[in-house]
């Protein structure tokens, strides 16, 4: 009876002690890993580019993120927290679950991805004149995530616009009237950018004054700048010429070049030099500052 007990006990402690029996357990024990669970999906839908965080259980080093078949890399905060960026993917539904290496999967959420939303930064230039045309009404806009087939649209229609790189497209500013207009990028898929103001600027400047040809009697000064109309006015000393009349007596005059150039025919008394004081008024009332000039 004695060497029965013995024996039992012999056996008992090799089994304990056994290295392959305690690597057996240690395994078993391993591969014992709770199911995944999703609880919550911030945010529930996304363009390419943002991070998504999933909250949850049985998360684990290695875990991967899917969208549909395509496999993301995901970022794991211990067990119960991970987050991965969403790559470049067409819009629409997508299925979103998580698998990790033992082959276990979670349950499948549906994840929607947005258009991916253009961003306008800056408007290059954001102020032009009223009459400029050709070049100088282009506008280049700065921003990310324009696409070749994005649009301008400027006052809420769309125009006409050539696309550089995704962080730059140009137009030319349309014939409108002067004030703040509104500028946005619509990339294919409606996908709006805020809105940026281009403010079309309809007051005269004077640059510039210069001595033209002469005559006999008279001679001309040629007036430089901008926003400059046909139907503009040059008040000379408070006398008001225009290219569509001249003064009573029927001699000094303006005459128009084009939006940056006017020319004052003027035919002096004599040939002593004296303070001329000149401004340029548009029909809507804008008006330049007063230049004063020493000329006969």
């Amino acid at each position: 009876m004695v060497l029965r007990i013995a024996a039992l006990l012999m056996t008992f402690t090799t089994v304990l002690t056994n290295p392959a029996f305690g690597a057996t357990q240690a395994k078993t024990t391993q591969n014992h890993q709770p199911p995944i669970n999703i609880l919550s999906i911030i945010p529930a839908q996304g363009e390419p580019g943002i991070s998504v965080t999933l909250y949850g259980s049985g998360f684990s080093e290695g875990i991967t993120a899917f969208l549909g078949n395509t496999q993301i890399p995901a970022q794991v905060y211990g067990q119960k927290q991970l987050s991965f960026e969403i790559p470049s993917l067409d819009p629409g539904l997508y299925a979103l679950y998580l698998k990790r290496k033992d082959g276990s999967a979670s349950k499948i959420y549906n994840f929607t991805i947005l258009p991916l939303k253009p961003v306008v930064m800056s408007l290059l230039p954001d102020k032009i004149s009223s009459c400029d045309y050709g070049g100088a009404r282009e506008v280049q806009v700065n921003g990310k995530n324009f696409q070749p087939g994005s649009m301008i649209m400027f006052d809420g229609a769309a125009i006409g616009s050539r696309f550089i790189s995704p962080e730059a497209i140009s137009f030319t500013a349309p014939g409108v009237q002067a004030g703040l207009h509104q500028v946005q990028v619509k990339n294919p898929g409606d996908a709006l950018s805020t809105v940026m103001a281009l403010f079309i600027d309809a007051k005269p400047e004077i640059l510039g004054i210069s001595q033209g040809s002469e005559s006999v009697n008279s001679y001309n000064l040629v007036i430089n700048g901008r926003n400059f109309l046909p139907n503009s006015s040059l008040i000379v000393d408070g006398t008001r010429l225009s290219g569509l009349s001249s003064t009573p007596a029927g001699r000094e005059k303006m005459i128009y070049v084009d939006c940056n150039q006017i020319i004052y025919e003027r035919y002096p008394y004599d040939t002593t030099p004296k303070n001329i004081r000149l401004q340029v008024l548009n029909p809507g009332g804008e008006a330049s500052s007063v230049v004063q000039i020493t000329a006969p």
